[in-house]
């Protein structure tokens, strides 16, 4: 497996593990067995980075468990500040309250210090040099290795990366969501802070599997989700259409060619994609070995812009939440 750098030292796998899916958001929880052999087979693949959050569920008990023979060899990533209080998302990065979640973060994932610890929604009442304060003196305490923030604004990013070096930024990026190419690449690139897409595979759409007949059970995150209406899945099938068309002349699937192009952006971006299934992880791995040239990305890009995708990328109460 490549390896990749966020920020000045982390060294993590060319593509990481989203592991939230194997608790919460897409539809009833696997067995918890069959994922902790998933979580293996990915760092026998060599899979070195790992992530979850204080919000999913108990998937930060299960990624501790099935990495804690590897605790020297990989990364995990975790979060805090976002929370759901009667099925309405809150955000809280009080001080008092970072330190309570560092603490329960530590004994879920049975580890001593946390690796990377973001701040997974920027909290607007709490101003970003008092959280990057917080932090720093975590990372003093040895609580915490590295941080980064999630879904945040260029301003707030510069802010806090003044108080303490920000590590990586987590975002949504993928050919579904281009948004960031345009002003947080450039500011990431320029402050030296590592970038990690999630939901690169456009949530599943971009990997081919999914068409405008599929329906979601109201467990699964895209039965609430603007671009997985009927209408907006058969409206963005256009972007679909030309992954295929790609992937079938460089003889790699859809996905492969969708996680292709994100690792193409740039060499600080590492990709999570999430799955339960070993077929897909070993497909998704497989997406390192896809070279597209300068020529072949100048063509694509230029195809991208004249698609114009249909739907929001999140739900209104989540967009709410996400730091402009």
């Amino acid at each position: 497996m490549q390896k990749r750098k966020l920020g000045k030292e982390l060294e993590v796998s060319a593509i990481g593990l989203g592991c939230m899916g194997m608790s919460v958001a897409f539809g009833p929880a696997p067995d918890k067995k069959e994922m902790i052999s998933l979580i293996h087979a990915a760092v026998d693949r060599g899979v070195t980075f790992f992530d979850t959050a204080e919000a999913y569920g108990p998937n930060e008990e299960l990624v501790g468990e099935a990495l804690a023979p590897f605790k020297k060899d990989i990364v995990i990533s975790t979060k805090f500040g976002f929370y759901s209080v009667n099925g309405q998302q809150v955000l809280n990065s009080k001080p008092e309250q970072i330190r309570q979640s560092v603490e329960g973060s530590l004994k879920r994932l049975k580890i001593d210090t946390i690796d990377l610890y973001y701040q997974h929604r920027v909290d607007p009442s709490v101003p970003i040099e008092e959280v990057a304060g917080v932090v720093q003196d975590l990372i003093k305490e040895g609580k915490i290795k590295y941080w980064g923030l999630s879904e945040a604004g260029v301003d707030t990013i510069r802010r806090a990366n003044a108080v303490h070096p920000v590590t990586a930024i987590q975002s949504e990026y993928s050919m579904m969501w281009r948004s960031p190419k345009e002003k947080l690449l450039p500011a990431l690139e320029e402050l030296g802070i590592g970038f990690v897409p999630f939901s690169p595979l456009g949530k599943g759409f971009l990997t081919g599997k999914i068409d405008k007949n599929a329906t979601f059970e109201s467990s699964d995150f895209r039965s609430i989700v603007p671009q997985f209406t009927h209408e907006n899945m058969e409206a963005n099938q256009v972007l679909v259409d030309l992954i295929k068309m790609i992937a079938a002349g460089k003889d790699a699937s859809p996905a492969q060619i969708a996680l292709a192009w994100v690792l193409a952006q740039k060499p600080w971006i590492v990709p999570i994609p999430g799955t339960t299934k070993l077929e897909r992880l070993e497909e998704n791995l497989g997406a390192t070995e896809v070279q597209l040239t300068p020529v072949e990305l100048v063509d694509l890009n230029d195809a991208l812009s004249k698609i114009e995708i249909s739907g929001d990328r999140l739900p209104a109460d989540f967009l709410d939440k996400v730091d402009k």
